[in-house]
């Protein structure tokens, strides 16, 4: 045999002529709608731990303290976020360039460029 096996299922090797596609860098404004959509949800997921919290210890209590606490807890999902996140805005910026057809390696959608 003169040549690799390809199992069934399996890709098929690329010949020495192919190439892949070549890998289009992510535009900022995918970058930064994923990043939203990651802030906003770990905003939802930050806001009920912070509900069960007493309002006389962090802000001093009172009504300031029930209005602005969404707030800062927006506050904090956007600084998780902005610092690496927990993966979502990744896989989010990957659905969406494979959804316009482009494609994207692993390493320039995994948050190096933030």
């Amino acid at each position: 045999m003169t040549g690799p096996i390809a199992l069934p299922g399996a890709p098929l090797p690329l010949s020495t002529t192919q190439r892949p596609p070549a890998e289009a860098p992510v535009p900022d404004e995918i970058r930064r709608a994923a990043e939203e959509f990651e802030a906003v949800f770990l905003s939802e997921m930050l806001a009920p731990m912070f509900e069960s919290l007493s309002t006389d210890g962090l802000g001093g209590g009172g009504m300031g303290e029930q209005m602005f606490r969404p707030m800062l807890v927006e506050r904090y999902a956007e600084a998780i976020s902005q610092a690496g996140g927990i993966g979502i805005a990744d896989a989010v910026m990957r659905e969406m360039l494979r959804m316009q057809g482009e494609t994207v390696s692993p390493e320039a959608a995994d948050g190096a460029g933030r």
